[in-house]
């Protein structure tokens, strides 16, 4: 009973958690999940588990490998092993994340963390089947630092005179901070890491395309909401569908009908008001004047919610 009530307080504590503390927390599990692994692997008499496990987890370089477990790219980019490697990713993640958030939305957010880590893998991809160096080699991607380093790099420039203060160097500029950064993978990329290195590579340049469109008024990872908005929308409905079916089928014939008529008075009463009122539309207004002005990139958090409230109501 006491594990079940701890359970469920953690599912309702990231239920409430931020879109930030969400993505740290799945990264912290499935490196919990993984440690597990091969600690039971080793009592179990299997040590070799751990390896089977990490190779359903981590993105391989070879296209025979990727296509019988395409959801590497995504996993990849989640999973962590070495405790240095996930303490790294997620302090960085943590403070440049919440300086993101200054600037952008939660879904801006983790479509930029996702969007980053696709631009990863495709550069690793592209490196270990394209370059002459890796002809021979099969390679292995396991991190979030290409889609972290993409949120380096985009708070980095569209904040870039913002200061932190860091231990033993004190107060500096964000651009200093993500140049050092930068130079520090190209640097490694003539390393024992290549491929981790290079894939970081595809985390900045997604960084920066994002900071540098969003300046001049276009979201790159609106595309990326919308088809998650989409697939969201079509399982709602599909589960409100099977669901309706099956509660329907179990109520007496007289309770279906005063619930039908429950389901009339309700949508009658829905249609009946406005979808966007008269201040809705006002307030849409003065954002796109604000945003004709000083671009996409000069609204608040708050200005952009309410623009994405209000052009759904719209549509």
């Amino acid at each position: 009973m006491a594990i079940t009530d701890t359970f469920r307080q953690m599912r309702q504590s990231f239920r409430a958690s931020t879109m930030l503390m969400k993505i740290i927390w799945i990264n912290i599990g499935v490196f919990v999940a993984l440690r597990l692994t091969a600690i039971i692997g080793i009592f179990a008499g299997s040590p070799d588990l751990i390896n089977k496990v990490m190779s359903y987890v981590q993105l391989p370089s070879a296209p025979s490998l990727l296509v019988s477990r395409p959801w590497t790219v995504v996993t990849y980019m989640f999973a962590q092993y070495d405790v240095l490697h996930i303490l790294f990713n997620l302090l960085w993640l943590y403070w440049f994340g919440s300086l993101f958030l200054m600037v952008a939305t939660k879904r801006q957010l983790l479509a930029l963390y996702i969007i980053g880590g696709l631009g990863g893998a495709a550069l690793f991809l592209s490196a270990y089947n394209l370059l002459p160096v890796f002809q021979w080699h099969v390679g292995w991607l396991i991190g979030s630092s290409a889609s972290v380093i993409a949120i380096v790099t985009a708070t980095a420039i569209l904040m870039p005179d913002f200061r932190m203060n860091l231990l033993f160097i004190g107060s500096i500029s964000l651009k200093w901070i993500a140049i050092a950064t930068i130079v520090l993978v190209l640097i490694g990329v003539s390393g024992n890491n290549a491929g981790g290195e290079i894939a970081h590579i595809g985390g900045v340049a997604v960084g920066a395309l994002y900071a540098i469109r969003m300046k001049r008024g276009h979201d790159i990872t609106a595309p990326f909401n919308h088809t998650f908005d989409r697939i969201a929308n079509l399982w709602n409905r599909f589960a409100s569908t099977v669901w309706g079916s099956f509660s329907s089928s179990r109520r007496p014939s007289k309770q279906r009908g005063h619930s039908n008529q429950g389901y009339r008075a309700q949508s009658y009463s829905s249609s009946a008001n406005p979808t966007c009122t008269q201040d809705d539309r006002e307030a849409l207004d003065a954002i796109l004047d604000k945003i004709k002005k000083s671009g996409y990139a000069g609204l608040t958090p708050e200005e952009r919610q309410k623009l994405f409230d209000v052009s759904r109501k719209i549509k």
